[in-house]
C-alpha cells in the first residue's frame, strides 16, 4: 500500500514545543460561556476531555484544539481525569453541560458507557463531537476520524510483515480492553492477518491500559511468555514507547520487531538506536484542530452533522461529513530514520 498523508506537515519547533508542554488542567471557570452563538466564534466556548491528563498524544492533539479556537476567537479549556478510564470521564461530561459549554470534544474511553452522560449534554444544549475514539454514532453529533480503520489496521500489519519476513508468532499490546478505536483495530488485524498472512500467528493481546508502567511489564511478560516471538503491534503511543523503552536495554533488542502507532518526539531515540525501524501515525495536532472547527460549524449552524454537510477547517481547508457523522482527516503516515528528525510533535 502506498502511504501518504498531505496534511502531515513539519510543525515550527516553538508552536510544538508550546503544544507538548501544555500543563494539562483540571475544572475551571474557562470553559462556562453562553448556549448560543452569532457566528463570529466570541461566543463559542470549546471543552476537550481527553481520554486522560498527562498523555502527550493528548496534549499535541488539544494543543491543536486550542489553536483554531483562538484562531476562530472563541473559549477554550481542557479538563479530564488523570486515569483512562469511563467512569472517570463522566463528571466532566455533566460539568460542561451544567456550565453551558456550547461544545465538548472528547476522545471515548468506551462506545457506550457514557453514552447516557453524553446524551443528558446534548439535550442541555452542548454540541458533542468525539475524536480520535469514538462513542456509539447515535451519541454524539460528530466524529473525527484520524484515519480509517481498515486503512489504520493496514499498516500496522504491512510493517509487521515486512519487518519478521512474513511469518512467525507476534502480539499485540492494546490500551485498554474496552477502547473503542484499538478494538475495532485489532479486529481488522485479524482479518488481515487470515486474508493476507496465513504464515503470521498472533499469539496474545495485552492490554497496558494507557498506563506507561503498565504497558512495560506487559511488554515484558509478552516476551517471556512467548519465547518464539518475532514482532510486536503496538496501536498506542503510550504503549509502543513503552514497549521501545524495554526492548532497548533487553536481550531481545534486534530480536523482537516492535512497531504501531506513536509520535515522532517519543519514539525519535528508539529509531535511532535501532529498538523500531518504523512506525505509523497521523498528526494528532492537525486531528484536535480539525475537530475544534467541526465543533464551531456545530454550533454556529453550518452544519448539523448529516452526511453531505460541508464545512471550513481553517488552514486544513474545506470537509464533509460522511456516513455515520463522521469527517475523516487522512490517511496513516510512516515514519522511519530517513524522516523522522522533519517532524516535531
Amino acid at each position: 500500500m502506498k502511504l501518504r498523508n498531505r496534511r502531515i506537515t513539519a510543525i515550527a519547533a516553538v508552536t510544538l514545543a508550546a503544544s507538548l508542554g501544555l500543563t494539562a488542567c483540571g475544572n475551571n471557570d474557562s470553559s462556562s460561556g453562553s448556549s448560543g452563538s452569532d457566528g463570529s466564534g466570541g461566543d463559542v466556548s470549546v471543552t476537550f476531555l481527553p481520554k486522560n491528563l498527562g498523555n502527550p498524544y493528548f496534549d499535541t492533539s488539544d494543543a491543536g484544539g486550542k489553536k483554531a479556537v483562538a484562531e476562530f476567537g472563541g473559549k477554550f479549556d481542557e479538563v479530564g481525569p488523570d486515569s483512562a478510564t469511563p467512569d472517570a470521564q463522566v463528571p466532566f461530561i455533566n460539568t460542561a453541560a451544567q456550565q453551558g459549554v456550547n461544545a465538548l470534544v472528547l476522545s471515548a474511553d468506551d462506545p457506550k458507557a457514557i453514552c447516557d452522560a453524553v446524551k443528558t449534554a446534548r439535550d442541555a444544549g452542548t454540541k458533542v463531537v468525539t475524536f480520535d475514539s469514538d462513542t456509539s454514532p447515535e451519541c454524539r453529533d460528530l466524529f473525527i476520524n484520524q484515519a480509517t480503520a481498515e486503512g489504520i489496521a493496514k499498516v500496522e500489519v504491512d510493517m509487521v510483515a515486512k519487518e519478521i519476513g512474513d511469518a512467525g508468532q507476534i502480539a499485540i499490546l492494546s490500551a485498554a480492553a474496552n477502547a473503542t478505536n484499538q478494538n475495532a483495530w485489532i479486529d481488522l488485524m485479524k482479518k488481515d492477518l487470515a486474508a493476507d498472512h496465513p504464515k503470521i500467528q498472533l499469539v496474545d493481546v495485552a492490554y497496558g491500559n494507557d498506563d506507561d508502567q503498565t504497558s512495560f511489564d506487559k511488554t515484558a511478560a509478552l516476551v517471556q511468555a512467548h519465547p518464539d516471538l518475532k514482532g510486536i503491534i503496538s496501536p498506542t503511543t503510550v504503549g509502543i514507547a513503552a514497549a521501545a523503552r524495554y526492548l532497548s536495554t533487553s536481550q531481545y533488542k534486534g530480536k523482537v520487531a516492535l512497531t504501531g502507532l506513536g509520535t515522532p518526539n517519543q519514539m525519535r531515540e528508539y529509531v535511532k538506536d535501532g529498538t523500531v525501524n518504523e512506525f505509523a501515525l497521523w498528526n494528532p495536532e492537525d486531528l484536535g484542530y480539525l475537530a475544534a472547527y467541526a465543533a464551531k460549524a456545530l454550533v454556529d449552524g453550518t452544519i448539523t452533522g448529516k452526511e453531505g454537510d460541508k464545512f471550513d477547517a481553517g488552514k486544513l481547508g474545506s470537509y464533509s461529513v460522511g456516513a455515520d457523522g463522521t469527517v475523516l482527516l487522512g490517511d496513516p503516515f510512516v515514519f522511519d530514520k530517513s524522516n523522522i528528525d522533519k517532524f516535531n510533535f
